[in-house]
């Protein structure tokens, strides 16, 4: 009968202490004065309450379902890194703002000294852009991807490099060049001048890189806008799925076979292949099918989308 009482009164002081310590937030060293207890003593109550069971905690958070998004990302595209963000029914601009705000807490998690960044221009990376707020200044290079779209200067590649570099406090170079060649043959004579080559050749050495994926609609399509008219038709017949650096991609991710892609003045998707951390950013229905397309082609490290394109995201791999 002793023996049991000692189990009891053991039992219960495990209990006061196990609240005092994980509900009133007490100190192990305030928990034994308070008990005239050593604090080795209270230690081993905490432990041994544990172990019985005595103690289950939960977390609850408004963040829980967008990481259970984001643990389903990571394991169905064997990403390395993934964001959801909330998408924000009816307010499509503030949902892109918001990827491009976790986009770029993400890019200064990692960047460091020494790294040359490369981005593509388009509205996605611009709302990263905004958003680059740094503690410090860092020793980087900022490098585009892809040559510039005339009339577009505030999702311009030129124009977004210069303001990264200068919100990084680091230094940029420029392609001047136009997205799109007329021909060909003009597009091999551009990238074979050493203004422009020279710029490419130190983006293929980039160790990050922050990308947009572009939609092939008419609708909502900052790509689609920059496309000449005359290419801009049968891109359904030709299997195009989307648009990755410029270059317009199957469902695969391989290039797809349009003229338009033999007139892209920009790196091409196997190039960046390379590149040890590609950050994609993305928001919006008319981006799942251009996100499947560039995740299938291996091209994307991390990914930063709002939660419906997320979950579209998933449930267009289950259909």
């Amino acid at each position: 009968m002793a023996e049991t009482r000692d189990e009891y009164d053991v039992l219960r002081q495990t209990y006061t202490v196990l609240m005092l310590h994980f509900i009133e937030g007490m100190k192990q060293s305030d928990i034994a004065k308070h008990l005239n207890l050593s604090t080795s003593k209270v230690n081993r109550l905490i432990a041994s309450g544990q172990k019985a069971g005595m103690v289950k905690i939960t977390i609850e958070s408004p963040f829980q379902r967008l990481m259970e998004v984001e643990k389903a990302l990571l394991q169905k595209f064997r990403l390395a890194h993934a964001v959801v963000t909330p998408t924000l029914s009816g307010n499509p601009d503030t949902t892109l703002q918001q990827a491009g705000r976790a986009a770029a807490n993400h890019l200064l998690e990692i960047v460091k000294n020494g790294d040359v960044i490369a981005i593509t221009g388009g509205r996605a990376v611009s709302a990263v852009v905004d958003h680059v707020a740094p503690e410090h200044g860092y020793r980087i290079r900022v490098v585009p991807l892809t040559g510039g779209v005339q009339g577009n200067y505030y999702t311009d590649v030129n124009h977004l490099a210069m303001q990264f570099a200068e919100k990084l406090g680091g230094a940029v170079s420029l392609i001047h060049a136009p997205l799109f060649a007329e021909t060909q043959a003009q597009r091999d004579v551009l990238l074979d001048m050493a203004s422009i080559r020279d710029v490419f050749d130190i983006a293929r050495r980039a160790t990050v890189a922050v990308v947009g994926v572009g939609a092939v609609e008419a609708s909502g399509s900052g790509y689609y806008d920059s496309i000449p008219d005359p290419d801009a038709q049968g891109f359904a017949a030709r299997e195009v799925a989307g648009e990755f650096i410029a270059h317009l991609i199957r469902a695969d991710g391989t290039l797809a076979d349009v003229p338009l892609n033999s007139r892209v003045v920009a790196l091409s998707p196997k190039d960046i292949a390379a590149c040890p951390r590609v950050i994609g950013v993305a928001s919006g229905p008319q981006k799942i099918g251009p996100l499947r397309a560039a995740l299938a082609g291996n091209y994307l490290h991390s990914l930063v989308v709002d939660e419906a394109t997320a979950q579209g995201l998933l449930d267009s791999e289950r259909s």
